[in-house]
């Protein structure tokens, strides 16, 4: 009966290790770079106009 424990500890270590891998990537939305990228441009534009107005 100890040795049956003693092969269920790694096959209980190896389905966990299979559910935590596919939970670690799983798919997620990804709302892209186009909020950063807008933000960005406007501080280049403010940048800009800053150096020109001096």
């Amino acid at each position: 009966m100890a040795a049956l424990a003693w092969l269920l500890i790694p096959l209980v270590a190896a389905i966990g290790a299979g559910l935590w891998g596919s939970w670690a990537n799983r798919t997620r939305n990804v709302r892209g770079d186009g909020p950063e990228l807008i933000g960005y441009a406007r501080f280049r534009e403010a940048m800009e106009r800053e150096r020109t107005g001096s």
